[in-house]
């Protein structure tokens, strides 16, 4: 803005001040036309500043016009030129990124259409690309069949041994893993092959499934190995032996590290490519716990539990020997510590006051069966025999899943024992010897055995018909050698109740009964005799000619038994027991040859 203007500009503002504030007059004659004429010159006065203002306001406006103007011209070409670049960059990346999608799905598309495994898969390391299935077994089979039949060393300072991957019972899954990469692209839709086709080239693809051993063979091997070091660690340990606890104390020394032995076994095998034959053991350094004798004490001690039974429901509970130790514990305490490498400490049994032979009969409510037998009571020592054995089985109770044996029941048979001489078969032959008629309490017992639907475990019959039960339902049992065994297969525990009165044996056999109970009954029948022969002797103290009858003959005999289960009457099963035979007494006759 010019000086003249800014001076008409302060003019035009000092006379609009002045029209503010009113003009005083003193004079009061021409009052009237003062006041009219300065009226009009403040109006136009007034006409005049507001022109100027208006000027002013124009000129201002004027100027600024220009400037806004040539900033948008400024502004808009670069706007556009920013849009541009970032639209041609877009469609670049389109481009690039439908030409890549293009290619992949073409690409997939033809290797879906092929019979060969996609590129840069592979089978435990070992490249199969390209290949067919068929190829790829070809390829693959006789690395893996070199690899399994590869020894492998372990060593540990002078120590080796050498191992090989059949000892462990090693397979692959070749033809799945084959399977796997032929499917490799193929499987899912054409959006999931491509990205596997695409990650397979740039990345690849290995297929190491199908691998497996025998856990267990290792962890027996690598045990065995440990049992062989020199400098092995020994950890301190106690075992019982019949009446006496053998403590040993242990020694600093290396353990296998067993965990990382395996998977550097495993890892040497499974991998077709690796060269690895020799392992060094990895090994850890320990010292033994020191034996605790209180600690000992606490898990040997055991106190003793009565048997008892409850009624509602029935349930018969056994009772528990007590162990203990026959010495004190600072007795204990004092050996171990003068002991070198291994102490003893001797055990007592503590022995309860109710044993589960000694509970009444109320706890086994049923009979589940019986059989009976006669013998002559004129032979003494057998009769005594008889009356022994069968008190030595009387009250017996056998647990459910137990096997009873009846020579360890009744014990071996010696004069000490209380047992006689009596008529006995031996070698085929009537003789006599300690403990005969003791077979006649074995055979009563395996009928009732058989009759309370028990399992037998082992029985044998006589060589002779034995005559006091039907061929085919004897059991001959001698000390070391025959045995009568039964398992009891029922839910509850069964009671033997033996007696012998009037030369009569009785066994019974209680338990519990339940819904899923048969009646049972034995069948047993001769199938064929076999007749006896006679024997001639020659006897010088009789005169020649003469005879006399030593032994006088009786037939033999097969025969076959069976138990028969039935229910309400019905015949539910038929079962053999056995097929037996049974020789003949041949008739023995004494020739006097005396002249």
């Amino acid at each position: 803005m010019s000086k003249k203007k800014k001076k008409k500009t302060h003019n035009a503002k000092k006379r609009k001040q002045s029209m503010k504030t009113p003009t005083k007059t003193t004079t009061s004659k021409n009052t009237g036309m003062e006041e009219k004429h300065t009226s009009e010159e403040s109006l136009e006065e007034d006409a005049e500043v507001e022109m100027l203002e208006n000027k002013q306001e124009q000129d201002i406006q004027v100027e600024s016009i220009p400037v806004e103007k040539e900033q948008e011209k400024e502004e808009v070409p670069t706007v556009k030129k920013s849009h541009k670049t970032l639209l041609i960059v877009l469609l670049a990346l389109f481009i690039m990124v439908f030409l890549c999608l293009l290619f992949s799905t073409v690409f997939g598309f033809l290797v879906s259409k092929t019979s060969t495994i996609i590129p840069n898969v592979f089978i435990q390391n070992i490249d199969v690309s390209g290949l067919t299935k068929e190829q790829a077994l070809e390829k693959v089979s006789p690395i893996l069949e070199e690899k399994l039949a590869q020894p492998i060393t372990l060593k540990y300072k002078d120590y080796e041994t050498t191992v090989f991957p059949q000892q462990f019972d090693v397979s692959f899954s070749l033809e799945d893993c084959v399977d796997m990469a032929y499917k490799k692209g193929r499987t899912g839709n054409i959006f999931q092959n491509n990205y596997e086709v695409l990650l397979s080239f740039f990345v690849g693809n290995h297929i190491n499934s199908g691998f497996s051993y025998a856990e267990s063979t290792m962890d027996s091997l690598i045990t065995e190995i440990q049992m062989n070091l020199s400098d092995r660690f020994v950890e301190s340990s106690y075992y019982i032996d019949n009446n006496t606890i053998i403590l040993s104390k242990g020694k600093d020394g290396v353990v296998i590290n067993q965990s990382k032995l395996k998977k550097d076994i495993a890892y040497a095998i499974n991998n077709l490519t690796c060269s690895i034959n020799s392992i060094t053991i990895p090994m850890e350094y320990k010292t033994p716990s020191p034996l605790d004798i209180k600690k000992i004490y606490q898990e040997v001690y055991r106190a003793p539990q009565d048997a008892y039974y409850t009624t509602d429901p029935y349930v018969v509970y056994p009772h528990v020997d007590g162990v203990d130790f026959a010495i004190s514990l600072e007795e204990a305490e004092q050996l171990l510590l003068q002991a070198g490498e291994e102490c003893q400490i001797p055990l007592k049994v503590l022995s309860p006051s109710v044993t589960v032979s000694q509970i009444g009969i109320e706890a086994f409510p049923n009979l589940l069966g019986s059989y009976s037998t006669n013998f002559s009571t004129s032979n003494v020592n057998r009769s005594t025999n008889i009356r022994l054995a069968t008190s030595k089985i009387n009250g017996t109770v056998v647990m459910p899943g137990e096997v009873f044996s009846y020579n360890q029941t009744v014990g071996q048979r010696t004069s000490a024992a209380g047992f006689k001489s009596a008529a006995v078969y031996s070698n085929g032959e009537v003789t006599t010897g300690i403990g005969g008629g003791i077979c006649q309490v074995s055979s009563t017992l395996y009928n009732s055995v058989l009759l309370s639907n028990l399992e037998i475990v082992e029985r044998y019959n006589h060589g002779f018909d034995t005559g006091y039960v039907p061929a085919g339902r004897d059991a001959t049992v001698s000390w070391g050698g025959p045995d009568f065994k039964f398992k009891n297969v029922r839910d509850y525990p069964i009671k033997i109740v033996a007696s012998v009165s009037g030369g009569k044996i009785l066994i019974e056999i209680y338990g519990l009964r339940s819904e899923n109970d048969y009646e049972v009954e034995i069948q047993s029948y001769i199938t064929q005799y076999i007749k006896y022969k006679t024997i001639e002797q020659k006897d010088p103290t009789l005169p020649k000619g003469q005879t006399k009858v030593i032994q006088n003959g009786s037939n033999g005999c097969k025969s076959v038994a069976y138990r028969i289960l039935k229910k309400n009457g019905e015949v539910i099963s038929k079962t053999l027991l056995s097929q037996d035979t049974y020789n003949p007494h041949n008739k023995i006759i004494a020739v006097g040859t005396k002249k």
